[in-house]
């Protein structure tokens, strides 16, 4: 566990010529799914210099590990084991209890099994400072926040709100499907009439899905709309 009081020690001897310090927030993240990315930025796998061979990741540093989850039943179903070195010393404790003992050792040992199995890994593994709550010792240090990568869902019912950090596979159908749950919650003939111009509208434009639903959208929901469909054609 890293001490409050030195937020820099076992890094003494680190070149940070070209190193950044990231601030990472584990709260609702999956631990699963941050570990993978902490794995690539300990790696340097998301810079253009990565060598396999070469320590160039960035320093990690990790605030409310305490608030990450598992899915489904991995709290009580996931074990993890060891063994003390005497006849009969295997020992295992499941994710809830090893969270009570300490939160951030969940998403240590995740990390830790995720990173390479070579020379480098403890060394890499130095570079990950990971706290149970929002406080940290690197008050006085620029760090740069990293953001999670929306996930993408493909939503086969009829206009359901995405949850945060989601985004849809098709920006338009959920776009329609937002205007079409709107109608049939509200009812009455006129709604009706307006999501067949509303569809009428969006099969004479040039493609452009988004035709006749700004009137039933809110402002929040036309943004992100625009800007998931702005990134899908992009990519």
């Amino acid at each position: 566990m890293p001490d409050p009081r030195r937020p820099f020690a076992g890094l003494e001897k680190v070149d940070f010529t070209g190193l950044r310090l990231r601030l990472i927030d584990a709260e609702n993240q999956i631990i699963g799914r941050l570990g993978a990315s902490l794995s690539v930025i300990l790696q340097g796998k998301d810079k253009p210099v990565f060598a396999p061979n070469k320590d160039l990741g960035d320093i990690c540093v990790v605030v409310n590990a305490e608030k990450a989850v598992f899915t489904g039943n991995k709290w009580e179903g996931k074990l993890y084991r060891w063994h003390t070195g005497y006849p009969g010393g295997l020992k295992e404790i499941t994710a809830r209890e090893l969270w009570r003992r300490d939160p951030t050792e969940i998403l240590r040992r995740t990390v830790y099994g995720m990173l390479p199995k070579n020379n480098l890994r403890d060394a890499r593994m130095r570079k990950l400072r990971v706290y149970a709550g929002p406080q940290h010792p690197f008050s006085g240090v620029e760090l740069l926040p990293w953001h999670a990568p929306p996930r993408k869902l493909q939503d086969k019912g009829l206009g359901w709100q995405l949850p945060q950090g989601f985004e849809p596979m098709n920006p338009e159908a959920y776009a329609q499907r937002m205007r079409g749950s709107r109608l049939v919650q509200q009812g009455g003939q006129q709604q009706q009439q307006q999501l067949e111009a509303g569809q009428a509208a969006t099969d004479d434009s040039s493609g452009h899905g988004l035709a006749g639903f700004e009137e039933l959208l809110t402002a929040e929901e036309m943004e992100f709309v625009r800007n998931s469909s702005s990134r899908k054609q992009s990519s």
